[in-house]
């Protein structure tokens, strides 16, 4: 759960003050007096994991991103509309967040990894924390490079302010890739099979298939899907069971942790659920559109099925259909058009004034036997093997399993279609969308025989004045923050 801790960050005095190590206060934090013994390097790679939290991370804006320039959700927010509109810029909020807090992850995981080989402790936990460290370090580098593109590669800890050392140029998104893809290798011989709330080998493995399919490295993509499957890692049934997140499952390799303190609590519940389970009433983020709610199958797909109707102290707030929550006839007293019509319901807990003990996805299982489908098919065609597999989430879902002889199974293209389907349906609002729907412009684009249903550049055509299916807004602007102070880095095209 989240913590306070000592750790030293730029000039290594950023933050300060523990509530689990009994020390004497520092009148300045060093290398030398805080990296010294087995608290000191747990303390440091708590901090790293606290990163993930942050507003610009796992926290909010990961998941605006991922999902509100797509076609699963709306809102009328102002706070959500560049994104949404596909009009960001420079200087857009969640454009800025994003990139500074995966930053501050990357920074933190670099004092681990500088500092903790030193300390004098278990070796095989020394190990197994420096394999945390580059897991996370890895997994930020991801979401920045395909966010941005290319990035600066910060291998070790920023310590000052001189330009010397924050002034870096971009690295080329290959080489971005490649630091990822070896991070995340090292991560998975490093780090333990079980790791109770925190990264394992099998979150290692999971978020590696899911670069490798960025880069459509299908071959990778499959091998890094097959290490976990076969772990013989479950389903967790019913789908219905996975949420609220909270540790509940051993089809979770890795969420964001939230006590539900007042600095570790999660605000996602208060800012996408209607009163009264949020803290109070405002237009919410992430609405799931009506283009989503046809597409997908509201009688027989459990993972949208009514489920019952939904009450909060007596109160009938609406219709539990799994995924999403339907309050079209929310009969709270009082309650306003923001509190009527769809809402997401992965994250269910109420807030307790933006302070949720709900945990957020950002791996697990299902999305690894997607992903192996997905690499088989596009080196094979259809195959019983890639079935299977698909077959696993399908039938989860209350859906029959398909056959070679099954329509959704005659082509290479059709499977595609089918498999595009599901990762839609099993991953909706946990942040994916957009860059799936990227990584599909970018597959047609280097393949023109490969097709999908949707991409981002219809989306940004729909969304975009003029309905050009600008290729430029494939990748976020580099901040103009980051701009302005650092000298050596280049805007992206069309900014």
């Amino acid at each position: 759960m989240k913590k306070h801790f000592i750790l030293p960050i730029c000039a290594l005095t950023l933050l300060a003050g523990c509530d689990f190590l009994k020390k004497e206060p520092l009148t300045s934090i060093t290398p030398n007096n805080f990296f010294t013994s087995a608290d000191d390097a747990e303390s440091s790679i708590t901090a790293v994991y606290d990163a993930l939290q942050g507003t610009g991370g796992y926290g909010q804006d990961l998941y605006v991103a991922g999902e509100m320039s797509t076609d699963n959700v709306t809102s009328i927010n102002g706070d959500v509309n560049a994104i949404q509109n596909i009009a960001w810029t420079p200087n857009t909020s969640q454009v800025n967040n994003i990139f500074r807090q995966m930053y501050i992850g990357v920074n933190r995981a670099n004092i681990v990894l500088k500092y903790v080989p030193n300390v004098t402790m278990d070796t095989t936990r020394r190990s197994q924390i420096l394999g945390e460290a580059r897991f996370i370090r890895g997994l930020c580098y991801f979401n920045l490079v395909r966010a941005y593109g290319g990035v600066p590669l910060r291998l070790l800890p920023t310590e000052s302010s001189q330009p010397n050392e924050t002034n870096m140029p971009r690295a080329s998104a290959d080489d971005v890739y490649n630091q990822v893809v070896s991070d995340l290798q090292r991560a998975a011989v490093q780090m333990p099979a079980s790791n109770p709330n925190r990264a394992g080998r099998n979150a290692a493995s999971a978020l590696l298939a899911r670069v490798q399919l960025t880069r459509r490295n299908w071959a990778a993509a499959q091998a890094a899907a097959q290490t976990v499957i076969a772990r013989n890692v479950p389903l967790a049934t019913p789908f219905k069971s996975l949420f609220p997140a909270e540790n509940k499952s051993a089809e979770s390799l890795f969420e964001i942790q939230y006590a539900g303190t007042a600095d570790g609590g999660s605000i996602l519940p208060d800012l996408m659920l209607p009163l009264p389970f949020a803290t109070y009433s405002f237009s919410k983020f992430n609405i799931p559109s009506a283009e989503l709610i046809a597409f997908a199958d509201t009688v027989n797909d459990r993972r949208w099925a009514y489920n019952g109707n939904i009450t909060s102290n007596g109160a009938f707030v609406g219709r539990d259909h799994v995924s999403y929550l339907d309050a079209t006839k929310n009969r709270v007293s009082g309650a306003n058009a923001n509190d009527r019509g769809p809402f997401v319901f992965k994250w269910t807990s109420i807030g307790g004034n933006f302070n949720s003990t709900d945990n957020s996805y950002v791996l697990r299982m299902a999305e690894v036997y997607l992903a192996y489908a997905e690499a088989v098919n596009e080196q094979s065609g259809p195959t019983q093997d890639a079935l299977d597999k698909l077959n696993r989430v399908r039938t989860r879902a209350g859906l029959s399993a398909l056959t070679l002889g099954s329509p959704q199974a005659a082509t290479k293209q059709s499977l595609r279609d089918e498999i595009d389907r599901q990762r839609r349906l099993e991953l909706a609002f946990e942040g994916e969308r957009w860059w799936d729907l990227v990584r599909y412009a970018r597959h047609t684009s280097a393949d023109a025989s490969a097709t999908h249903t949707i991409t981002a550049l219809d989306i940004i055509s729909r969304r975009r004045a003029g309905g050009a299916r600008d290729v430029n807004f494939l990748t976020f602007p580099i901040p103009q923050a980051e701009i302005n102070t650092n000298p050596q880095i280049q805007q992206n095209p069309g900014y």
